[in-house]
């Protein structure tokens, strides 16, 4: 019965095994990739759409293009960091249609909670 240490050894070369291999699979993409784009650039010099510095500049930026989205994650949406701010804006009473008695009479109070919770999250974000 194999012991604690040969499992771990074996564990260890499989993991690098996988690395290996998983790199080399990157390698062989992004060489079919460069081929690809090379007989596209080559099939448009042919047709007369673009020049050979044209191609050639078309492959490269491909490949940057391809670099750049290999090196982001995938998914760059990160949650903000603090919440979003809301502002009230109060409307001119001709422009809403409302008169003064339709309003609630504690708007002012709303607002004095909303300053007070966000003097409180200030203050909490700070210790």
């Amino acid at each position: 019965m194999p012991g604690f240490g040969d499992m771990l050894q074996k564990a260890f070369y499989l993991g690098v095994g996988i690395a290996s291999y998983a790199g080399e699979k990157a390698t062989g993409k992004v060489g079919e990739l460069t081929e690809q784009a090379q007989k596209l650039a080559d099939e448009m010099v042919e047709r007369g759409e673009m020049s050979t510095e044209e191609a050639r500049r078309f492959v490269d930026e491909m490949m940057k293009q391809g670099q750049q989205n290999f090196q982001q994650p995938p998914s760059s949406q990160t949650p903000p960091r603090e919440p979003r701010r809301i502002e009230i804006i109060e409307e001119d009473e001709e422009s809403s249609g409302e008169k003064p008695e339709d309003k609630p009479k504690d708007v002012d109070n709303l607002r004095d909670q909303v300053q007070s919770l966000q003097e409180e999250l200030r203050r909490l974000q700070n210790e």
